[in-house]
C-alpha cells in the first residue's frame, strides 16, 4: 500500500492498471467522501439508497448494513461519493429528510479505529461465587 501511495504522489499514471481496483485508487487520492446515513427503514436496500443519493452526484458505493443473525437491516448505512463537494451537498440536502417513510440523519462517516477480527471472543459461563461463611 505504501508503494502504491508513493507512486501516486510521484505522478506515475496507474489509472489504466488492471491490477488495482478503482475504489482503491480513488481512496488513495483522497477524493472520496463517505457519509453515514442513520434512521433507515428496514425495507431500504442498497439500490434504493444509491438512487436516493445519486441526485447529488456520482455515488461510488451505497451499502445498507445488515445484521448477520437476523439477516435484516440494522437501520443505517453508508454512501460513498466521488467528491467531497457532492458529499457535502448530499449531507445538507438529505439530513432530516424522509426516505422510505422514515426521517434519515446524515453525517460524515468516522474512520474505523481498529480492524474487527470477525466473531467476538467467547468467554464461557461466569465463575461460581465462593461463599466465605
Amino acid at each position: 500500500m505504501a508503494a502504491l501511495i508513493r507512486n501516486l504522489r510521484s505522478g506515475n499514471s496507474l489509472a489504466n492498471s488492471s491490477l488495482i481496483p478503482p475504489h482503491l485508487l480513488t481512496s488513495c487520492r483522497g477524493i472520496v467522501s463517505k457519509l453515514f446515513v442513520g434512521g433507515l427503514s428496514f425495507y431500504t436496500t442498497d439500490k434504493i439508497l444509491a438512487e436516493s443519493f445519486s441526485q447529488f452526484g456520482q455515488v461510488v458505493e451505497a451499502k445498507v448494513v445488515i445484521d448477520r443473525v437476523s439477516d435484516r437491516s440494522k437501520g443505517f448505512g453508508f454512501v460513498t461519493f466521488a467528491s467531497e463537494d457532492e458529499a457535502y451537498r448530499a449531507l445538507t440536502e438529505m439530513n432530516g429528510k424522509t426516505l422510505n417513510g422514515r426521517i434519515v440523519f446524515v453525517d460524515y462517516a468516522k474512520p474505523q479505529l481498529g480492524e474487527k477480527l470477525g466473531m467476538p471472543i467467547a468467554r464461557g459461563p461466569p465463575e461460581p461465587k465462593v461463599d466465605d461463611n
